[in-house]
Protein backbone atom coordinates (compact mmCIF):
# COMPACT_ATOMS: atom_id res chain seq x y z
CA UNK A 1 0.00 0.00 0.00
CA UNK A 2 1.13 3.55 -0.64
CA UNK A 3 2.79 5.10 2.20
CA UNK A 4 0.74 8.14 1.78
CA UNK A 5 -2.60 6.79 1.44
CA UNK A 6 -4.73 5.81 4.27
CA UNK A 7 -6.59 3.34 2.24
CA UNK A 8 -5.87 -0.36 4.00
CA UNK A 9 -5.27 -2.99 2.14
CA UNK A 10 -7.93 -4.08 -0.40
CA UNK A 11 -8.05 -6.62 -2.98
CA UNK A 12 -10.23 -5.49 -5.70
CA UNK A 13 -11.60 -7.91 -8.45
CA UNK A 14 -13.13 -5.14 -11.16
CA UNK A 15 -15.19 -6.04 -13.94
CA UNK A 16 -16.36 -3.12 -16.41
CA UNK A 17 -15.43 -1.99 -19.76
CA UNK A 18 -12.32 -1.57 -21.14
CA UNK A 19 -11.12 0.81 -23.65
CA UNK A 20 -7.64 1.68 -25.47
CA UNK A 21 -7.63 5.22 -25.68
CA UNK A 22 -8.72 7.45 -22.69
CA UNK A 23 -9.93 6.93 -19.41
CA UNK A 24 -13.30 5.15 -18.76
CA UNK A 25 -14.56 1.79 -17.28
CA UNK A 26 -12.35 -0.51 -15.92
CA UNK A 27 -9.25 1.91 -17.52
CA UNK A 28 -10.33 4.40 -14.75
CA UNK A 29 -11.39 2.48 -12.28
CA UNK A 30 -8.18 0.80 -12.41
CA UNK A 31 -5.90 3.43 -12.06
CA UNK A 32 -8.04 5.21 -9.70
CA UNK A 33 -8.04 2.13 -7.13
CA UNK A 34 -4.40 1.38 -7.52
CA UNK A 35 -3.29 5.37 -7.09
CA UNK A 36 -5.13 4.65 -3.76
CA UNK A 37 -3.36 1.51 -2.32
CA UNK A 38 -5.47 -1.17 -3.40
CA UNK A 39 -4.26 -4.62 -5.55
CA UNK A 40 -6.96 -4.72 -8.63
CA UNK A 41 -7.87 -7.75 -10.97
CA UNK A 42 -9.29 -6.66 -13.83
CA UNK A 43 -11.93 -8.51 -16.18
CA UNK A 44 -12.75 -6.61 -19.11
CA UNK A 45 -16.85 -6.76 -20.44
CA UNK A 46 -15.80 -4.76 -23.70
CA UNK A 47 -12.64 -3.59 -25.22
CA UNK A 48 -13.19 -0.97 -27.45
CA UNK A 49 -10.59 1.15 -29.02
CA UNK A 50 -12.26 4.41 -27.21
CA UNK A 51 -15.61 5.17 -25.68
CA UNK A 52 -18.95 5.78 -27.34
CA UNK A 53 -19.28 9.62 -27.41
CA UNK A 54 -16.35 9.62 -30.09
CA UNK A 55 -17.52 9.35 -33.89
CA UNK A 56 -16.39 5.95 -34.42
CA UNK A 57 -15.90 3.33 -32.18
CA UNK A 58 -14.05 -0.38 -33.09
CA UNK A 59 -13.65 -3.70 -30.66
CA UNK A 60 -15.46 -6.29 -29.22
CA UNK A 61 -17.93 -7.17 -26.20
CA UNK A 62 -16.72 -10.23 -24.14
CA UNK A 63 -19.48 -12.98 -24.33
CA UNK A 64 -20.78 -14.18 -20.76
CA UNK A 65 -18.51 -17.64 -21.30
CA UNK A 66 -15.61 -15.01 -21.56
CA UNK A 67 -16.33 -13.59 -18.56
CA UNK A 68 -16.61 -16.47 -16.65
CA UNK A 69 -13.66 -18.66 -18.07
CA UNK A 70 -11.61 -15.69 -16.97
CA UNK A 71 -13.01 -16.08 -13.43
CA UNK A 72 -12.95 -19.78 -13.56
CA UNK A 73 -9.15 -19.49 -14.16
CA UNK A 74 -8.08 -17.33 -11.40
CA UNK A 75 -10.27 -19.49 -9.05
CA UNK A 76 -8.31 -22.81 -10.15
CA UNK A 77 -5.16 -21.20 -8.98
CA UNK A 78 -6.60 -20.07 -5.67
CA UNK A 79 -6.19 -16.63 -6.75
CA UNK A 80 -10.38 -15.39 -5.98
CA UNK A 81 -9.51 -13.87 -2.33
CA UNK A 82 -10.63 -10.52 -3.13
CA UNK A 83 -12.23 -8.20 -0.49
CA UNK A 84 -14.93 -6.05 -2.52
CA UNK A 85 -15.98 -7.00 -5.92
CA UNK A 86 -16.76 -3.19 -8.14
CA UNK A 87 -18.87 -4.42 -11.19
CA UNK A 88 -20.16 -2.02 -13.88
CA UNK A 89 -21.47 -1.96 -17.68
CA UNK A 90 -22.11 -5.93 -18.79
CA UNK A 91 -23.43 -5.98 -22.50
CA UNK A 92 -25.80 -8.54 -22.21
CA UNK A 93 -28.15 -10.20 -19.97
CA UNK A 94 -26.12 -13.60 -20.18
CA UNK A 95 -22.95 -11.08 -19.31
CA UNK A 96 -24.74 -9.78 -16.37
CA UNK A 97 -26.09 -13.36 -15.29
CA UNK A 98 -22.49 -14.23 -15.51
CA UNK A 99 -21.09 -11.33 -13.06
CA UNK A 100 -23.81 -11.86 -10.64
CA UNK A 101 -22.24 -15.83 -10.32
CA UNK A 102 -19.17 -14.33 -9.56
CA UNK A 103 -20.36 -12.46 -6.87
CA UNK A 104 -22.74 -15.25 -5.40
CA UNK A 105 -19.23 -17.57 -5.48
CA UNK A 106 -17.63 -14.86 -4.18
CA UNK A 107 -20.03 -14.29 -1.36
CA UNK A 108 -20.25 -18.06 -0.57
CA UNK A 109 -16.26 -17.80 0.00
CA UNK A 110 -17.02 -15.16 2.88
CA UNK A 111 -19.92 -16.65 4.66
CA UNK A 112 -18.16 -17.98 7.45
CA UNK A 113 -16.46 -14.26 7.86
CA UNK A 114 -18.97 -11.16 7.85
CA UNK A 115 -17.89 -8.41 6.15
CA UNK A 116 -14.79 -9.82 4.24
CA UNK A 117 -16.29 -9.66 0.96
CA UNK A 118 -18.27 -6.02 -0.04
CA UNK A 119 -19.85 -5.42 -3.78
CA UNK A 120 -20.24 -2.15 -5.29
CA UNK A 121 -22.87 -2.23 -8.16
CA UNK A 122 -23.23 0.11 -10.57
CA UNK A 123 -26.85 -1.33 -12.81
CA UNK A 124 -25.43 0.22 -16.11
CA UNK A 125 -28.75 0.16 -17.91
CA UNK A 126 -29.71 3.50 -19.44
CA UNK A 127 -30.03 7.32 -18.94
CA UNK A 128 -32.20 10.36 -19.16
CA UNK A 129 -35.03 8.21 -20.03
CA UNK A 130 -33.50 5.88 -22.31
CA UNK A 131 -31.97 2.62 -22.28
CA UNK A 132 -29.19 1.66 -24.23
CA UNK A 133 -28.66 -1.98 -23.23
CA UNK A 134 -31.30 -4.84 -24.35
CA UNK A 135 -34.27 -4.94 -22.26
CA UNK A 136 -33.60 -8.36 -20.65
CA UNK A 137 -30.58 -6.72 -18.94
CA UNK A 138 -33.40 -4.53 -16.02
CA UNK A 139 -34.53 -8.23 -14.69
CA UNK A 140 -31.24 -9.60 -14.72
CA UNK A 141 -30.16 -6.91 -12.45
CA UNK A 142 -33.52 -6.91 -10.50
CA UNK A 143 -32.40 -10.20 -9.38
CA UNK A 144 -28.90 -9.52 -8.48
CA UNK A 145 -29.51 -6.24 -6.58
CA UNK A 146 -30.85 -7.99 -3.33
CA UNK A 147 -26.95 -9.63 -3.44
CA UNK A 148 -25.19 -6.47 -3.43
CA UNK A 149 -23.78 -4.02 -0.46
CA UNK A 150 -24.15 -0.88 -2.50
CA UNK A 151 -25.83 -0.08 -5.27
CA UNK A 152 -24.80 3.48 -7.82
CA UNK A 153 -27.52 3.80 -10.26
CA UNK A 154 -28.33 6.79 -11.76
CA UNK A 155 -32.28 8.40 -11.62
CA UNK A 156 -33.42 6.74 -14.62
CA UNK A 157 -31.93 3.64 -13.58
CA UNK A 158 -33.56 3.81 -9.82
CA UNK A 159 -36.93 3.89 -11.60
CA UNK A 160 -36.37 1.51 -13.27
CA UNK A 161 -35.67 -0.65 -10.27
CA UNK A 162 -37.72 0.89 -7.83
CA UNK A 163 -41.33 1.22 -9.81
CA UNK A 164 -41.24 5.01 -8.87
CA UNK A 165 -41.04 7.81 -10.74
CA UNK A 166 -38.62 10.42 -9.29
CA UNK A 167 -40.31 14.16 -9.99
CA UNK A 168 -39.57 15.47 -6.88
CA UNK A 169 -37.95 14.96 -3.14
CA UNK A 170 -39.99 13.02 -2.17
CA UNK A 171 -40.33 10.72 -4.57
CA UNK A 172 -36.85 10.23 -4.60
CA UNK A 173 -36.96 9.51 -0.58
CA UNK A 174 -39.75 7.07 -1.48
CA UNK A 175 -37.54 4.98 -4.24
CA UNK A 176 -34.70 4.70 -2.28
CA UNK A 177 -37.03 3.60 0.85
CA UNK A 178 -37.85 0.98 -1.81
CA UNK A 179 -35.05 -0.06 -3.17
CA UNK A 180 -33.86 -0.41 1.13
CA UNK A 181 -36.41 -2.54 1.83
CA UNK A 182 -37.45 -4.79 -1.89
CA UNK A 183 -34.39 -5.43 -2.50
CA UNK A 184 -32.93 -5.66 1.32
CA UNK A 185 -29.83 -3.22 0.02
CA UNK A 186 -27.95 -1.74 2.55
CA UNK A 187 -26.12 1.06 0.67
CA UNK A 188 -27.30 3.36 -2.05
CA UNK A 189 -26.38 6.80 -4.10
CA UNK A 190 -28.31 7.91 -6.19
CA UNK A 191 -26.56 10.37 -8.93
CA UNK A 192 -27.95 12.41 -12.08
CA UNK A 193 -30.99 13.33 -11.05
CA UNK A 194 -32.70 16.18 -12.11
CA UNK A 195 -36.24 17.64 -11.02
CA UNK A 196 -38.60 19.17 -13.69
CA UNK A 197 -38.41 23.03 -12.48
CA UNK A 198 -41.11 24.40 -10.72
CA UNK A 199 -41.77 26.72 -7.67
CA UNK A 200 -42.93 23.92 -5.84
CA UNK A 201 -41.13 23.52 -3.03
CA UNK A 202 -40.83 20.13 -3.35
CA UNK A 203 -39.05 20.38 -6.57
CA UNK A 204 -35.52 20.46 -7.30
CA UNK A 205 -32.66 19.94 -9.23
CA UNK A 206 -30.04 16.84 -7.97
CA UNK A 207 -27.35 15.91 -10.35
CA UNK A 208 -24.30 13.91 -10.28
CA UNK A 209 -21.75 13.00 -13.09
CA UNK A 210 -23.07 10.80 -15.76
CA UNK A 211 -21.81 7.35 -16.34
CA UNK A 212 -18.95 6.78 -18.76
CA UNK A 213 -20.64 3.51 -20.88
CA UNK A 214 -23.32 5.49 -22.32
CA UNK A 215 -20.99 7.59 -24.34
CA UNK A 216 -23.01 10.92 -24.55
CA UNK A 217 -22.41 13.92 -24.47
CA UNK A 218 -25.56 15.71 -23.84
CA UNK A 219 -25.58 19.27 -24.67
CA UNK A 220 -29.05 20.05 -23.88
CA UNK A 221 -29.03 18.92 -20.17
CA UNK A 222 -30.38 21.48 -17.74
CA UNK A 223 -27.12 23.86 -16.07
CA UNK A 224 -27.69 24.75 -12.36
CA UNK A 225 -24.72 26.63 -10.00
CA UNK A 226 -24.36 23.12 -8.16
CA UNK A 227 -24.61 19.09 -7.88
CA UNK A 228 -26.29 17.52 -4.84
CA UNK A 229 -25.72 13.81 -4.38
CA UNK A 230 -28.09 11.69 -1.90
CA UNK A 231 -27.06 9.07 -0.02
CA UNK A 232 -28.24 6.64 1.97
CA UNK A 233 -27.67 3.53 4.38
CA UNK A 234 -30.72 1.42 5.95
CA UNK A 235 -31.25 1.06 9.60
CA UNK A 236 -31.99 -2.42 10.44
CA UNK A 237 -36.17 -2.14 9.92
CA UNK A 238 -35.01 -0.93 6.64
CA UNK A 239 -35.86 2.36 6.88
CA UNK A 240 -33.41 5.12 4.91
CA UNK A 241 -30.58 7.39 6.36
CA UNK A 242 -30.56 9.69 3.92
CA UNK A 243 -28.00 12.54 3.58
CA UNK A 244 -26.88 15.23 0.96
CA UNK A 245 -23.75 16.74 -0.43
CA UNK A 246 -23.77 20.03 -2.38
CA UNK A 247 -21.00 20.65 -4.87
CA UNK A 248 -20.20 23.53 -7.40
CA UNK A 249 -21.35 22.35 -10.93
CA UNK A 250 -18.54 22.60 -13.80
CA UNK A 251 -20.10 24.27 -16.94
CA UNK A 252 -18.34 20.76 -19.11
CA UNK A 253 -19.05 17.44 -20.35
CA UNK A 254 -16.81 14.59 -19.42
CA UNK A 255 -16.76 10.58 -19.72
CA UNK A 256 -15.61 8.72 -16.96
CA UNK A 257 -16.71 10.53 -14.52
CA UNK A 258 -19.40 7.99 -12.74
CA UNK A 259 -16.56 4.96 -12.64
CA UNK A 260 -13.90 7.52 -10.89
CA UNK A 261 -16.56 7.71 -8.82
CA UNK A 262 -17.11 3.98 -8.11
CA UNK A 263 -13.69 3.40 -7.90
CA UNK A 264 -12.69 6.30 -5.38
CA UNK A 265 -15.72 4.77 -3.66
CA UNK A 266 -14.19 1.45 -3.15
CA UNK A 267 -11.21 2.70 -1.95
CA UNK A 268 -12.55 5.58 0.37
CA UNK A 269 -15.98 3.81 1.84
CA UNK A 270 -13.50 0.60 3.13
CA UNK A 271 -10.85 3.12 4.69
CA UNK A 272 -13.98 5.11 6.61
CA UNK A 273 -14.86 2.07 8.22
CA UNK A 274 -11.62 1.17 9.11
CA UNK A 275 -11.13 4.83 10.45
CA UNK A 276 -14.74 4.32 12.50
CA UNK A 277 -13.60 0.87 13.71
CA UNK A 278 -10.23 2.67 15.44
CA UNK A 279 -12.11 5.54 16.40
CA UNK A 280 -14.60 3.17 18.15
CA UNK A 281 -11.88 1.62 19.94
CA UNK A 282 -10.33 4.51 20.67
CA UNK A 283 -13.12 6.16 22.59
CA UNK A 284 -14.37 2.42 23.87
CA UNK A 285 -10.78 2.32 25.69
CA UNK A 286 -10.70 5.67 26.80
CA UNK A 287 -14.33 5.44 28.31
CA UNK A 288 -15.81 8.20 25.55
CA UNK A 289 -18.63 10.36 24.94
CA UNK A 290 -21.85 8.59 26.46
CA UNK A 291 -23.89 11.04 23.81
CA UNK A 292 -23.30 9.78 20.71
CA UNK A 293 -25.15 13.04 18.62
CA UNK A 294 -22.99 14.81 21.23
CA UNK A 295 -19.73 14.02 18.86
CA UNK A 296 -19.50 15.72 15.80
CA UNK A 297 -17.99 14.85 12.14
CA UNK A 298 -15.14 17.15 10.65
CA UNK A 299 -15.99 16.59 6.50
CA UNK A 300 -13.45 18.64 5.54
CA UNK A 301 -11.43 16.69 2.92
CA UNK A 302 -8.11 18.38 3.69
CA UNK A 303 -8.34 16.14 7.02
CA UNK A 304 -8.39 12.12 6.89
CA UNK A 305 -9.66 11.94 10.50
CA UNK A 306 -13.07 10.53 9.74
CA UNK A 307 -14.47 10.76 13.09
CA UNK A 308 -17.69 8.50 14.18
CA UNK A 309 -20.22 8.95 16.58
CA UNK A 310 -19.28 6.93 19.90
CA UNK A 311 -21.13 3.93 20.73
CA UNK A 312 -23.51 3.92 23.33
CA UNK A 313 -22.26 3.32 26.75
CA UNK A 314 -23.24 -0.33 27.16
CA UNK A 315 -21.57 -0.93 24.01
CA UNK A 316 -18.06 0.13 25.65
CA UNK A 317 -15.37 -0.68 28.37
CA UNK A 318 -13.00 1.49 29.35
CA UNK A 319 -10.24 -1.25 30.17
CA UNK A 320 -10.83 -3.24 27.09
CA UNK A 321 -11.66 -3.62 23.32
CA UNK A 322 -15.20 -3.45 22.83
CA UNK A 323 -17.07 -6.43 22.88
CA UNK A 324 -19.08 -5.74 19.80
CA UNK A 325 -17.86 -6.61 16.70
CA UNK A 326 -16.04 -4.21 14.18
CA UNK A 327 -18.00 -2.39 11.55
CA UNK A 328 -15.49 -4.12 9.45
CA UNK A 329 -16.57 -7.62 10.59
CA UNK A 330 -20.18 -6.97 10.08
CA UNK A 331 -22.64 -7.86 7.23
CA UNK A 332 -22.38 -5.23 4.84
CA UNK A 333 -20.40 -2.96 7.04
CA UNK A 334 -23.78 -1.38 7.91
CA UNK A 335 -23.45 1.18 11.00
CA UNK A 336 -25.37 0.75 13.88
CA UNK A 337 -28.82 2.87 13.84
CA UNK A 338 -28.04 5.26 16.39
CA UNK A 339 -25.04 6.16 14.00
CA UNK A 340 -26.57 9.87 12.67
CA UNK A 341 -26.48 10.20 8.58
CA UNK A 342 -24.45 12.66 7.99
CA UNK A 343 -21.64 10.56 10.06
CA UNK A 344 -21.96 7.45 8.20
CA UNK A 345 -18.95 6.41 6.32
CA UNK A 346 -21.02 6.16 3.17
CA UNK A 347 -21.84 9.75 3.47
CA UNK A 348 -17.69 10.25 4.69
CA UNK A 349 -16.11 8.96 2.31
CA UNK A 350 -18.58 10.41 -0.52
CA UNK A 351 -17.27 13.77 0.62
CA UNK A 352 -13.83 12.56 -0.39
CA UNK A 353 -14.16 11.29 -3.08
CA UNK A 354 -16.53 13.99 -4.65
CA UNK A 355 -13.38 16.97 -3.05
CA UNK A 356 -10.87 14.67 -5.35
CA UNK A 357 -13.07 14.55 -8.48
CA UNK A 358 -13.88 17.95 -8.06
CA UNK A 359 -10.22 18.53 -8.02
CA UNK A 360 -9.24 16.56 -11.06
CA UNK A 361 -11.90 18.11 -13.23
CA UNK A 362 -10.74 21.61 -12.67
CA UNK A 363 -7.20 20.55 -13.67
CA UNK A 364 -9.38 18.97 -17.13
CA UNK A 365 -11.06 21.93 -17.43
CA UNK A 366 -7.77 23.81 -17.42
CA UNK A 367 -5.95 21.56 -19.70
CA UNK A 368 -9.43 21.48 -21.98
CA UNK A 369 -9.60 25.34 -22.72
CA UNK A 370 -5.50 25.35 -23.26
CA UNK A 371 -6.32 22.47 -26.01
CA UNK A 372 -8.96 23.86 -28.35
CA UNK A 373 -7.25 27.34 -27.35
CA UNK A 374 -4.70 25.80 -30.28
CA UNK A 375 -7.16 24.94 -32.70
CA UNK A 376 -7.81 28.25 -34.99
CA UNK A 377 -10.81 28.93 -35.87
CA UNK A 378 -13.07 28.08 -39.12
CA UNK A 379 -12.59 31.53 -40.18
CA UNK A 380 -8.96 31.47 -40.03
CA UNK A 381 -7.30 31.81 -43.70
CA UNK A 382 -5.16 29.05 -43.36
CA UNK A 383 -7.86 26.91 -41.85
CA UNK A 384 -10.44 28.00 -45.23
CA UNK A 385 -7.73 27.59 -47.59
CA UNK A 386 -6.82 23.56 -45.93
CA UNK A 387 -10.77 22.80 -46.18
CA UNK A 388 -11.27 24.40 -49.57
CA UNK A 389 -8.59 21.48 -50.41
CA UNK A 390 -9.46 18.72 -47.92
CA UNK A 391 -13.48 19.63 -48.93
CA UNK A 392 -13.62 19.72 -52.12
CA UNK A 393 -16.52 18.21 -54.04
CA UNK A 394 -18.49 18.85 -51.06
CA UNK A 395 -21.98 20.88 -50.77
CA UNK A 396 -22.54 24.19 -48.33
CA UNK A 397 -24.60 21.71 -46.01
CA UNK A 398 -21.78 19.07 -46.51
CA UNK A 399 -19.00 21.29 -45.44
CA UNK A 400 -20.79 22.38 -42.89
CA UNK A 401 -21.46 19.16 -41.30
CA UNK A 402 -17.92 18.22 -41.66
CA UNK A 403 -16.99 21.27 -39.83
CA UNK A 404 -18.89 20.56 -36.81
CA UNK A 405 -17.77 17.03 -36.84
CA UNK A 406 -14.37 17.79 -36.97
CA UNK A 407 -14.94 20.70 -33.96
CA UNK A 408 -17.34 17.63 -31.84
CA UNK A 409 -14.23 15.58 -32.35
CA UNK A 410 -12.02 17.81 -31.09
CA UNK A 411 -13.91 18.85 -28.26
CA UNK A 412 -14.41 15.12 -27.30
CA UNK A 413 -10.96 14.69 -27.27
CA UNK A 414 -9.98 17.50 -25.50
CA UNK A 415 -12.57 16.47 -22.36
CA UNK A 416 -11.28 13.37 -21.89
CA UNK A 417 -9.97 13.41 -18.26
CA UNK A 418 -6.58 14.53 -16.98
CA UNK A 419 -6.09 11.76 -14.27
CA UNK A 420 -2.19 10.68 -14.81
CA UNK A 421 -1.06 13.96 -14.47
CA UNK A 422 -3.32 14.76 -11.42
CA UNK A 423 -3.24 11.30 -9.63
CA UNK A 424 -2.03 13.24 -6.64
CA UNK A 425 -5.17 14.68 -6.33
CA UNK A 426 -6.65 11.14 -5.84
CA UNK A 427 -4.71 10.87 -2.64
CA UNK A 428 -5.06 14.16 -1.37
CA UNK A 429 -7.45 16.84 -2.69
CA UNK A 430 -6.23 20.38 -2.53
CA UNK A 431 -8.80 23.83 -1.82
CA UNK A 432 -11.69 21.98 -1.68
CA UNK A 433 -14.14 21.17 1.53
CA UNK A 434 -17.32 19.76 1.16
CA UNK A 435 -20.23 18.50 3.91
CA UNK A 436 -22.04 16.08 4.42
CA UNK A 437 -25.68 16.72 5.61
CA UNK A 438 -28.40 14.42 7.25
CA UNK A 439 -31.63 14.91 4.41
CA UNK A 440 -34.74 14.73 6.12
CA UNK A 441 -38.09 14.62 3.51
Amino acid sequence: MSTDSLVPETRVLAIASHVTYGYVGNTMATFVMQSLGCDVAAINTVNFSNHTGYTHVKGTKSTAQEISALYEGLKLNYLTDFDVLLSGYAPSAAAVEAVGEIALDLRRGSRDKPGSFFWVLDPVMGDQGQIYVNEDVVPAYKKLIPHADLILPNQFEAELLSGIKITSLSTLADAITTLHRTYNVPHIIVTSVHFPTSSSSDSSAISCPTKAESGTINQDSPRQDTLTIIGSTARSDGSPRLFKIEVPRLDCFFCGTGDMFAAMSVARLREAVFVADADAEADAKAGGSTNPASRTTTASTSSSNLEQPAAPPQLRSASSPPSFPLLRNTPSWQSPDFVPANQLPLAQSTVKVLASMHCILEKTMEARSAELARYPSDDDEVTRLQDAVEFAGLSEAERREAREKRAYLRQTKAAEIQLVRNAELLKKPRGVEFVAEEWKV
